[in-house]
Parts: C-alpha cells; sequence; structure tokens
C-alpha cells in the first residue's frame, strides 16, 4: 500500500500534469474574465448569465469552440487531480492546525475545478444546463429531503462565510504568499492590484450568492435561490445597483486577469 501511494504521489507531482494544472488556473481566469464581462453586460441593460454556465456558453461560441471546450476540460481535471494529491499527500510537515487547514483547502479547491471540469464537458456533449436553473433545482430537492432546509442554511452560509473570507485574503494580500512574485516593480504591483481587487469581487459574488441561498430557504421559495447570476441580478435591482454590478464585474475581470497571472506564477 505504501509504495502504491508512493507512485501515485510521483505521477501526480509529475511535470507534465504539473504544466496541464498550471492551464487550470488559466482556464479559470478566463471563465471568471467571461463571467465579469457578462456582468459589465447586464449593468449596461444587456442580457446574459453571470455565472459559470454563462461563461462556458461565450467560450463556446468562439471559433473552434468544441476545441476550446475539451482542452479547458483536461485542464481542471488535472488541476482538480492536483488538488487532490495536495490534500491526500501533502502538508504532512505543518503543525496539525495548519495542516488541516492546507488540506482542506486543497480538497476545496479539488473540487471546485472538478465542477468547472464537469460544466465544460457538459457543454461540449451538448447537454448542459444553466446554471442558475441547476442550482434552484437542487435547492428545490433538497428543501423536501430530511433536514434540507437547516442543510440549505449551513450551506448557505458557509457559502457567505467563504465570500468573507475571500475578501479578507484580497484585503490582507495573503494570496501573495502562495506566489512567486515578482520583482519589486511594474509587474509585481500589477499582480497585487489585480489579486486585491479579484478577491474582493469574488468575496462580495460568494457573500450574495450565500446570502440567496440562506434568504430563499428561509422564506421557502426555493425557486429564487439562483446561483451566482441570479445573485448579481439581485444586486442590479437595489439602491446604486447597476454601479454596485459594475464594479463586481470589473473585479472579475481583474481576477480573472490575476488568475491567468497564477498560472505562471503559482507554488506547485
Amino acid at each position: 500500500m505504501r509504495e502504491a501511494a508512493d507512485t501515485a504521489e510521483e505521477v501526480t507531482n509529475s511535470r507534465p500534469l504539473e504544466i496541464m494544472a498550471r492551464a487550470g488556473f488559466a482556464v479559470s481566469g478566463v471563465l471568471h474574465f467571461l463571467m465579469g464581462s457578462i456582468a459589465l453586460r447586464l449593468a449596461m441593460g444587456g442580457e446574459g448569465k453571470a455565472d459559470v454556465s454563462g461563461a462556458v456558453k461565450e467560450l463556446a461560441s468562439q471559433p473552434a469552440g468544441p476545441i476550446l471546450l475539451w482542452s479547458s476540460f483536461a485542464a481542471c481535471v488535472a488541476l482538480a487531480i492536483w488538488q487532490t494529491s495536495d490534500a491526500i499527500f501533502d502538508y504532512s510537515h505543518l503543525p496539525k492546525k495548519e495542516k488541516v487547514g492546507r488540506k482542506l483547502k486543497a480538497a476545496g479547491q479539488a473540487v471546485v475545478f472538478a465542477a468547472f471540469a464537469v460544466t465544460l464537458a457538459s457543454f461540449a456533449i451538448g447537454t448542459g444546463k444553466d446554471n442558475s436553473q441547476s442550482t434552484s433545482d437542487f435547492t428545490v430537492t433538497l428543501m423536501k429531503a430530511p433536514g434540507g432546509v437547516a442543510l440549505l442554511i449551513i450551506i448557505g452560509a458557509a457559502v457567505a462565510v467563504t465570500g468573507v473570507v475571500y475578501a479578507i485574503r484580497g484585503v490582507r494580500k495573503s494570496f501573495e504568499k502562495n506566489l512567486r512574485m515578482p520583482a519589486p516593480g511594474t509587474a509585481r504591483t500589477a499582480v497585487t492590484v489585480l489579486g486585491v481587487v479579484g478577491y474582493v469581487a469574488k468575496g462580495v459574488a460568494l457573500l450574495l450568492v450565500g446570502l440567496l441561498i440562506v434568504v430563499a430557504t428561509a422564506r421557502s421559495h426555493p425557486e429564487e435561490s439562483t446561483g451566482l447570476d441570479g445573485g448579481l441580478k439581485a444586486l442590479r435591482d437595489q439602491p446604486f445597483g447597476l454601479y454596485l454590478l459594475a464594479a463586481v464585474g470589473i473585479g472579475l475581470i481583474c481576477y480573472g486577469v490575476y488568475s491567468m497571472m497564477r498560472a505562471k506564477l503559482a507554488k506547485m
């Protein structure tokens, strides 16, 4: 068993997989850039779905769309495998509390990129659905299950807390410790600014999603739980909402550019 584990660790830390995993960060960047662009379009009175499914649709509409979808799928699968390997094999040298935190974070990232991969594959084979409808359907189903209401509130609260953590990470610039930062100068400043703005904007977006889940569950209107797209459109309907939505859109674009840079700079 130990030999098998060592072999698995060696394979998952191979150079080819690292290159593909780094490409996964770039794919995440492209998707966030597209989500931010759609949010800006919504702020200016346009149409679209400002979530992962909407971003993937935009990607699929480009020339060579199927190639883009399948190559992006492969990159996200590679990054999900890499993060899974980190969660299982890495951080053993750290103090117990920090080790558990790092492993849970890696596991969470693995789930996120696996979800990206599933969405990309579903649109590549023609079975993709809007994330907002999928989220609403999931909420309706879970509310009917025993203990489903409590579980949904916990999920919503967890997503909202994650949003706050992202925003704090941006303000404190703690994301820099996971990067090989460029030498002091324009490039380093650009990475820092994009990271700060991007993390705060993504934090706000996740906070909106979490609050929407909690509110929809508490009001017994699961159809109102429509994920990121629903959260941003709800923001648009608030006082000064168009300006706030535009700001979040710009922030998501910044996060997208930061993630593309992360493909090269990330400590793997």
